[in-house]
């Protein structure tokens, strides 16, 4: 399974760290160098949220931009110390 999203599949890319120094042209400097490249992991926030899955709840690892996009349903949680309506 590892760092993967339960339904957009986003997961962990790979890229790069720069290191660099020196002052920027448009700032009066003379440019930016580049120092060093080492590899670097790109990984999802994923969060564990309990969702309504159909008639059952279920915990997902979810990405955060599903969350806040909507696509997923959080579970309804009963206030505490309140009796179930009949």
């Amino acid at each position: 399974m590892g760092m993967r999203c339960d339904l957009c599949e986003k997961q962990p890319i790979r890229g790069n760290q720069l290191a660099q120094r020196g002052k920027a042209k448009y700032l009066g400097g003379n440019g930016r160098k580049t120092t060093g490249i080492t590899r670097r992991a790109f990984r999802p926030n994923l969060q564990r949220v309990r969702v309504q899955d159909g008639g059952e709840v279920v915990t997902k690892r979810v990405c955060t931009q599903c969350l806040k996009s909507g696509r997923v349903v959080k579970a309804v949680i009963r206030k505490p110390f309140t009796l179930p309506t009949k």
